[in-house]
């Protein structure tokens, strides 16, 4: 988002309703090339919002704007298109399809109340868009469907609305067939309902041919619709044969739709212009509007008094921050979704943000000022006179307001309860090029955790790393490309893993700390005995020392130069775990003996058991969960095996997927969420949390 522009663009005027009523928010969902972003410039140009569509290839399309998303010639994150069709706005919410911007995706999905998943006809569904149409149904999203890129080689429109209902289930239906001219090419649309051919020519009756071509389909659609609609005598005046009013099944249609029994399907050959007026007609007549859109629980900043709100323009102020980005024009701009009252410029808002701290967002609650509200287009920011419940704006200058914040009245601050986000699984190790470039990564870095809540910024105190968890290697492109484009120059290195080590066996210690340099000396002895301990059992200090061999007062000190050595290790800065370690003897002099000496000693000791031991290297393992389709579990079990992944079990899962647990060195997962996504086409996910500190193979010690 970057050039502001007041007033019209492509000769239509900015639309800012007033009754939730006449909006509709629909995100578009789909693999990586199926053709949302082309199908969102056919419906800028449609409806005279831009000139004329651009294209993916030149770089010159409304959505992909950033230089990253030119450059890589796919979508990298969440854009705004809003189009006016009729009395209807309609907020088109076009999302990247490649898997490691699902962050960008979810955020669509939070400020949407409907889903259009547009696949490609010559691919079919994939195992990820199947799972995002579960993750759709099980929040009560209502979905359609969009068949696209009908001109391309191999295209298959019945297969790929074959393919649709064997991934999305039997309530997928069509609502209009291609028709195709003389020579194949599909030139125009028969509808369902109505029995009538849209083409070029404009609308006209169905011959006899086409009539009997749709007659099956459109009977199981009519008959989908009438059994979710309230008119119960509905059915038997169909089946008794009578011709059912179109008006009648259009609003049926919407009540289909809004309840999740029925998702239409539109063909789309967006090049020719063939299905785009349907598309609109469908978003605008089928689909819900915020007004039957439930919304996410409230609480007050501290959690407390949760309460529900409705999408009423009059109510409490709550909206939310659901994607961030920053201009080098207008600074950080704030894309919100309104789901309740009404937003204004020049007015108060109190900022909440809570329950991301592990991710580098402190909880935060701050008073700001709104300047101006805009309507987004892209990168272009056209000034709007209000935003109501329901409705998308950006804004500007609102410095505390980051991805996930509610903005609400400063008399009655609220929190909109969080959308789950993903889990960022590949590390990247980040390093300022030169000195000078410290300052600017680290205020590059602060504008990046603001805006991208997917990923999760790690200081490692053990290895001294700056780690960017991201959520995939295009990710982490992206955050790369982002880091130097604010002009911190950044290099990578090697993630490095933080070991452990413990004693091979127990062993005894002789610390022997005396200097004399006139006046008062050092004199401090000690012996000690250490045994390893189980894994996780931590550090144990006992004594047994006996006729105060070591004054009682100096017993804390050996204790803690001993616990301080076990953190520093006795070989490359390694820490010491998983030990007993006991003060069995020693010496004190009357006079040159000290707290300081005593600490000494007992470091000098436990160095000297170690020698005595020998040590064992340790390595953290991580607890994995693989999520898979049934059809990659061969390939995923010997990948796991390759990495001295141990399997503790699998769970089959409905639908044609498992879960694989296993045991994994972390070292071998630093790049597992490429390689698993390789494995299987895109569609296993996986999930790991710290499990245990085992053994490392003396080989591979030798290689650290």
């Amino acid at each position: 988002m970057g050039s502001k522009q007041t007033g019209a663009v492509g000769g239509q005027a900015v639309p800012a309703p007033s009754n939730p009523a006449e909006i509709r928010n629909v995100v578009l969902v789909g693999p990586s090339a199926s053709g949302k972003t082309t199908l969102v410039e056919a419906l800028l140009a449609a409806t005279s919002t831009i000139p004329r569509a651009g294209a993916v290839t030149e770089g010159t399309t409304v959505c992909d704007h950033e230089p990253a998303a030119v450059e890589q010639q796919r979508s990298i994150g969440l854009a705004v298109a809003p189009v006016r069709h009729g009395d209807v706005k309609i907020n088109l919410i076009d999302t990247p399809g490649y898997a490691d911007f699902v962050g960008e995706l979810r955020a669509g999905l939070r400020a949407a109340d409907a889903a259009l998943f547009v696949i490609a006809a010559a691919e079919g569904v994939d195992a990820a868009t199947r799972a995002i149409w579960h993750e759709c149904a099980a929040v009560g999203m209502p979905r359609g469907v969009v068949i696209a890129r009908l001109d391309q080689p191999r295209a298959d429109h019945d297969f790929a609305l074959e393919s649709c209902r064997d991934a999305f289930g039997d309530g997928v239906l069509p609502l209009y067939l291609p028709k195709r001219d003389a020579n194949g090419e599909v030139d125009g649309l028969v509808g369902l309902i109505t029995g009538s051919v849209h083409d070029s020519s404009g609308t006209s009756p169905a011959d006899e041919a086409l009539r009997e071509r749709i007659g099956g389909p459109r009977g199981e659609l009519i008959e989908a619709i009438i059994a979710e609609s309230e008119d119960e005598s509905l059915m038997d005046r169909y089946l008794a044969g009578e011709e059912i009013d179109e008006s009648t099944l259009i609003a049926d249609l919407e009540t289909a739709v809004a309840r999740g029994g029925l998702h239409p399907v539109v063909p789309v050959c967006a090049a020719r212009g063939v299905g785009i007026r349907e598309v609109l007609d469908g978003i605008a007549r089928g689909f819900p509007s915020p007004l039957e859109h439930a919304l996410p629980e409230v609480t007050d900043p501290q959690g407390r008094n949760p309460r529900r709100l409705s999408p009423d323009p009059e109510g409490p102020l709550a909206a939310e921050v659901v994607h961030t980005s920053v201009d080098s024009y207008v600074g950080r701009v704030s894309l919100a979704r309104v789901f309740s009252g009404t937003l204004r410029p020049e007015g108060p808002v109190h900022v909440s943000g809570h329950g991301m701290a592990d991710r580098g967002h402190p909880d935060h609650d701050e008073d700001e000022r709104v300047a101006h509200l805009y309507s987004p287009l892209g990168a272009t920011l056209r000034e709007m006179p209000h935003c109501v419940a329901g409705d998308l704006c950006a804004l500007t200058k609102i410095g505390s307001a980051e991805t996930g914040d509610t903005l609400s009245d400063p008399s009655d601050p609220l929190l909109l309860q969080p959308w789950p986000m993903p889990e960022p699984l590949l590390p990247v190790a980040v390093t300022a090029h030169t000195r000078s470039d410290e300052d600017a990564l680290a205020r590059n870095l602060n504008r990046l955790i603001a805006a991208d809540p997917s990923l999760r910024l790690e200081r490692d105190s053990e290895t001294h790393q700056l780690v960017l968890w991201c959520m995939g290697e295009a990710h982490a492109d992206v955050v790369l490309q982002r880091l130097r484009e604010g002009g911190a120059e950044v290099d990578t290195e090697p993630v490095r893993v933080a070991l452990r080590q413990t004693f091979a066996q127990p062993a005894k210690g002789h610390g022997r700390h005396i200097k004399q340099s006139g006046g008062h000396g050092q004199y401090a002895v000690c012996d000690i005995e250490v045994e390893p301990l189980p894994r996780g059992s931590g550090i144990e200090f006992t004594e047994r020392v006996v006729g105060g061999a070591v004054p009682r007062q100096f017993i804390p000190s050996v204790e803690k130069g001993v616990r301080a050595q076990l953190e520093r290790g006795v070989h490359e800065g390694i820490p010491l775990v998983d030990l007993r370690v006991t003060l069995v003897d020693g010496k004190a002099h009357s006079v040159d003996s000290s707290d300081a000496a005593f600490q000494a000693a007992g470091a000098l000791a436990l160095k000297a058991a170690a020698e005595q031991a020998g040590l064992v290297t340790l390595e953290p393992v991580d607890a994995v969960a693989v999520h898979i389709p049934d059809e990659h579990l061969g390939a995923v079990l010997g990948d796991l095996s390759s990495r001295r992944g141990k399997v503790v079990g699998t769970e089959p899962e409905d639908g044609g997927w498992t879960v694989v647990r296993a045991h994994v060195p972390a070292s071998e997962l630093v790049r597992y969420a490429i390689n698993v996504r390789s494995l299987s086409s895109g569609s296993a996910s996986f999930t790991r949390h710290f499990e245990s500190y085992e053994p490392m193979p003396e080989a591979l010690v030798h290689q650290k």
